[in-house]
């Protein structure tokens, strides 16, 4: 598995704001889908209402969460 740090923003009539999240996959497609169910769970917003920027694998020195470092890094 894989790190992705997954870019983009959300555009609802009342809420707009920019958005970077850090998500474990294997393929950057499954990155994109995970941050849309995760969004989209947490904040109520639909998948028309977000737009990606841009998916990047992120090496594990780069890992900005916590959790995830803890995860790739096996402390």
């Amino acid at each position: 598995m894989k790190v992705f740090r997954v870019t983009g923003e959300i555009r609802k009539p009342n809420l707009e704001t920019q958005f970077k999240k850090e998500v474990l996959a294997a393929k950057p497609e499954h990155a994109v889908e995970k941050v849309y169910a995760e969004i989209g769970s947490k904040h109520r917003v639909r998948r028309y209402h977000m737009k990606i920027f841009k998916v990047e694998e992120v090496s594990p020195e780069d890992i900005e969460n916590p959790i995830l470092k803890k995860m790739v890094a096996g402390e």
